[in-house]
């Protein structure tokens, strides 16, 4: 199992560019780890649907607590979040990276795949995939605000099916509540969906894209609201798949694993590393063991002289 604690968080240089990946087959880089990040402890529901999928791979998790939530922030300071994520993650050299957080996929997606030079997995694709193919019907969005106000799941739905009726609605507190840890029963968290849920209770959408990776943890609650007519859709469950599929297609499979094992994750967090680590459980479904702290200033993509 690699050892990601020796790998030093100073850096000199940092870039999205992973030029040792141009000197590697892919057979060399299969038991390279893969990099996911997020604005805080939602992408770990990302990491639990990787494991479901593709259980020997190791993970490397960026956690930006210290700048949740995203998805209230400008699109050009959330592109900039993403890049520093993104530069973090290059130290690791791993062989693909998925962008766990929708806010950071529509802001900056582009630029990430232009820059990096492994392949970047967003959430917003194969989320409004799978939405499409779950239902006929309307589909209905729920995201941060930065994210419904980009458009790109209604982009990326109509470039799947360009008449398919689409409602998205933000809500920009639940991840706020979910990052304090609320439970599903508590009163705020009702009362604030039942708020937000309205209008898409009135739709009836065949199904309702969570688009944000937070809100797994409340999807008892949105399922209870909507009726069970409604399929939800994990946008971070169907980008696992992807990842499934590309890493396969790329013969990037961790084979050095047993095939019963489960790889090794290593979290990192931009604030509180405790508090992380004792919510994180419940995020990704594992004990995910000691977590490291990496401070905002150390993330900054510096310039190469």
């Amino acid at each position: 199992m690699p050892d990601y604690q020796s790998i030093p968080l100073l850096s000199l240089s940092l870039s999205c560019s992973f030029s040792p990946v141009r000197e590697q087959n892919n057979h060399n880089r299969s038991s390279q780890p893969i990099g996911v990040f997020d604005s805080g402890l939602g992408g770990l529901t990302v990491v639990h649907a990787l494991n479901r999928a593709l259980p020997g791979e190791d993970i490397v998790y960026l956690g930006d607590s210290a700048r949740v939530p995203y998805g209230i922030k400008s699109l050009q300071t959330i592109s900039r979040f993403a890049m520093e994520d993104a530069s973090f993650l290059s130290r690791f050299d791993p062989k693909l990276i998925v962008v766990a957080c929708n806010t950071a996929s529509a802001a900056a997606i582009d630029q990430l795949r232009e820059k990096c030079d492994v392949d970047v997995m967003d959430v917003i694709s194969p989320g409004a995939k799978m939405a499409t193919e779950a239902t006929a019907g309307a589909i209905g969005v729920i995201a941060t605000e930065a994210t419904i106000d980009s458009g790109a799941y209604q982009r990326a739905i109509a470039e799947i099916d360009p008449d398919r009726q689409v409602m998205a609605v933000a809500c920009p507190l639940l991840v706020p509540i979910v990052e304090e840890g609320r439970d599903i029963d508590d009163p705020i968290v009702l009362h604030v969906l039942c708020d937000y849920l309205r209008d898409l209770q009135r739709l009836r959408p065949g199904a309702l894209i969570l688009g944000c990776t937070h809100y797994p943890l409340l999807s008892s609650a949105i399922a209870k609201l909507m009726g069970p007519e409604v399929t939800l859709v994990n946008s971070g469950a169907a980008a696992a798949l992807e990842v499934q599929s590309l890493l396969r297609s790329n013969h990037l499979l961790n084979l050095k694993n047993p095939a019963d094992a489960i790889g090794s994750l290593q979290c990192y967090t931009t604030d509180k590393p405790q508090r992380f680590g004792r919510l994180g459980r419940r995020f990704g479904g594992r004990e995910i063991g000691d977590v490291r702290f990496v401070a905002t200033d150390e993330l900054e993509v510096r310039k190469e002289t």
